[in-house]
């Protein structure tokens, strides 16, 4: 015969006989005719065979060979054997552990549980979630608020199971879900909100929570709004991160995405520009934008390259309007004019919107100790802007320190300021310092090689494995410069290090062979002029031409004076030869061109002179002559005669 307890309460039984008990459940509602305000006990119920033998089916081993030892007795007597087991001191029945607590109140939040019925059977043997409430209520204040933020944790991950269900319809991966939720804490946290507000409304005061945040999912149109960002080249981190930004407003992210493909920001730089340019910017309104916009492009910054700006420097797009004039007047008070702004601009777009004004005013002002004026600098800027982009205290001090222990003093400094400015973006430890050793190592003198610097300042540019290392294993190896030249040759011509080997140096040595020079003599001519593997074919081969049929003067005459090729032909070679032909005279190559117009005239003139001299002198000796013989003779006719 089975016992029922009131509709409104669980029915437990108590299986005194056995170690073990199993919970019987009734999933009815609460009755509005009987009260909830006391719980009566529970009424113990018989087992029937089928329940038995289910029990027996699930008790251990040992409980089962107790239970053989002692078999049951009547329902009367094992009642008086539970009356006196109340005088004994035992464990309150409703008193869990947390980890139980934890448990039943999952079984209670999750999703998806198992189908219940009157009379149903958990297996759990755990009782229901409003008697341990009811118990635990007058344990401890503390636990009432860890279960509720158990509560609210596993409400997110109902709402995120329904979110991933939604991405799931909109025909994306699982993983892909997963991972996109999983970075949303934010909005899972808003649609959880207002699932639970939408419980206020008469309409949806019996629905589950479940149907009000599927509901709050599909009118945000979440989905559809991913699809799209993801059709624009954004990752899922990015996306996630901006709906996140936008506090549920996720019509922003479309309205601003558009307004940024007016601009021509491409797709690829989308996302880092929306992340990138203020937690506001989704906030703003367009006109603002549009008239930054329009400032920009009234100052020299072409509309089509707003994108660029823009996806490079998306900063600007956070700052007011009266901060983006402060800026641009900024350098526009230096000098520069609309043209030079905007290719500034464009060449490097953070000279705009990366820096604070004191930041500014504090690195054109350390460029003006150089000897710098202010419009110097503003071309500077103009040149290279990359310059405000160096730290003052990290960069440019210990690179002034530097070149100053090389002996390079201020004015050699601004040179090299001027004609590379990119030297002073440089990290000296690790692009400066290794190539000064490498000119020590193969000979340069220390003494030289500040001059050599400030001489060329291109050469810091280079790279030591690419560049300048090949063109003096080059010189060596094919050129025929010596180990002991090296040192001087790069001293004295820093220029052949920017050489291209196999466009340049490789063809002028090949010319120079082919005319008879050796190798050996070729390294010597390069020791005294190292600028001769610089020039082209085409000027050399006239010069040469001229020299030998023209001049007729030997191949010996250019191997000593390898400078013959730096001259001019037009205005140095032909009419100083011509001078020589007219005058009869003619001097080496060294004394016929290395000097200027008047010291060659007065060579001539003196040339001349000493010819003049040295005929007369001649014609003197001659008429000395012939008198001294017609006397001679007269004396001897006479002396004939006489006879």
């Amino acid at each position: 015969m089975l016992t029922y307890t009131p509709p409104s309460l669980h029915l437990h039984l108590h299986l005194h006989r056995y170690p073990h008990s199993t919970t019987i459940s009734s999933s009815l509602h609460h009755h509005p005719n009987h009260p909830t305000t006391t719980a009566p006990d529970p009424v113990l119920r018989i087992h029937n065979s089928k329940t038995t033998s289910f029990l027996h089916h699930r008790q251990p081993a040992t409980t089962t060979t107790n239970e053989t030892k002692n078999p049951p007795q009547e329902y009367e007597n094992d009642h008086h054997h539970h009356r006196d087991s109340e005088d004994k001191p035992k464990t309150p029945p409703h008193i869990l552990p947390p980890q139980e607590k934890q448990n039943i109140l999952e079984m209670s939040l999750v999703t998806k549980r198992g189908p219940q019925f009157p009379g149903s059977i958990y297996a759990n043997s755990l009782p229901s979630l409003q008697s341990v409430i009811q118990t635990q209520n007058e344990d401890d204040e503390d636990d009432e608020e860890v279960m509720i933020r158990r509560a609210l944790d596993i409400r997110r991950k109902v709402t995120a199971e329904v979110f991933k269900a939604a991405m799931k319809k909109g025909k994306f991966g699982i993983t892909y879900s997963t991972n996109l939720v999983n970075r949303l804490p934010d909005f899972i946290d808003h649609v959880m909100i207002e699932a639970a507000a939408l419980k206020r409304s008469p309409e949806f005061k019996d629905s589950t929570f479940n149907l009000r945040a599927k509901l709050v999912i599909d009118h945000s149109n979440v989905v559809p709004l991913i699809r799209w960002l993801k059709h624009n080249n954004l990752s899922y981190p990015k996306i996630a991160k901006l709906i996140c930004m936008s506090k549920g407003n996720l019509d922003s992210i479309r309205r601003l995405v558009e307004w940024l493909k007016t601009v021509y920001v491409k797709g690829e730089f989308l996302g880092a520009t929306l992340l990138k340019s203020g937690d506001d910017i989704l906030h703003r309104r367009l006109e603002e934008l549009d008239e930054i916009v329009d400032y920009l492009e009234s100052n020299g910054v072409r509309r089509d390259w707003i994108g660029f700006v823009i996806s490079r420097c998306p900063r600007l797009l956070s700052y007011t309007m009266e901060e983006v004039k402060t800026r641009v007047d900024f350098y526009l008070n230096m000098g520069m004019n609309e043209n030079d702004f905007g290719t500034m601009v464009f060449d490097y777009p953070g000279v705009l919107g990366y820096f604070t004004l004191e930041e500014m005013n504090q690195k054109v002002n350390y460029l003006k100790e150089f000897g710098l004026s202010t419009e110097d600098v503003g071309k500077l800027l103009a040149f290279r802007p990359q310059l405000m982009g160096c730290s003052i205290e990290e960069r440019w001090k210990p690179l002034v320190k530097y070149l100053y222990y090389l002996g390079i003093s201020r004015d050699g400094m601004r040179r090299m300021l001027t004609i590379k400015p990119m030297i002073f973006c440089f990290n000296f430890e690790t692009t400066i310092a290794p190539k000064v050793q490498f000119f020590r190592d193969i000979g340069v003198r220390e003494d030289a090689i500040g001059n050599m610097l400030v001489k060329f300042p291109p050469l810091l540019t280079y790279s030591l494995h690419k560049k300048i290392r090949p063109v003096v294993i080059y010189l060596m190896t094919k050129a025929g410069v010596t180990e002991k030249d090296i040192g001087k040759v790069i001293a004295l011509g820093p220029e052949l290090l920017g050489c291209n080997i196999a466009k340049t140096l490789e063809v002028n040595v090949k010319y120079f062979l082919s005319l008879g020079i050796r190798v050996r003599q070729l390294g010597e001519m390069i020791g005294d002029f190292p600028k001769l593997l610089r020039y082209k074919v085409d000027l050399l081969y006239p010069k040469y031409q001229y020299l030998r049929r023209t001049m007729v003067r030997p191949l010996q005459d250019v191997i000593e004076f390898p400078r013959f090729f730096s001259y001019s032909l037009d205005e140095r070679i032909i009419p100083r030869h011509k001078i020589m032909v007219e005058n009869r005279v003619n001097f080496k190559l060294r004394y016929m061109l290395a000097c200027t117009d008047e010291e060659f005239n007065q060579r001539v003139a003196d040339k001349v002179e000493r010819r003049r001299r040295f005929e007369s002198g001649r014609m003197d000796d001659a008429v000395s002559d012939s008198q001294m013989a017609e006397g001679t003779l007269g004396k001897t006719a006479s002396s004939s005669l006489s006879s």
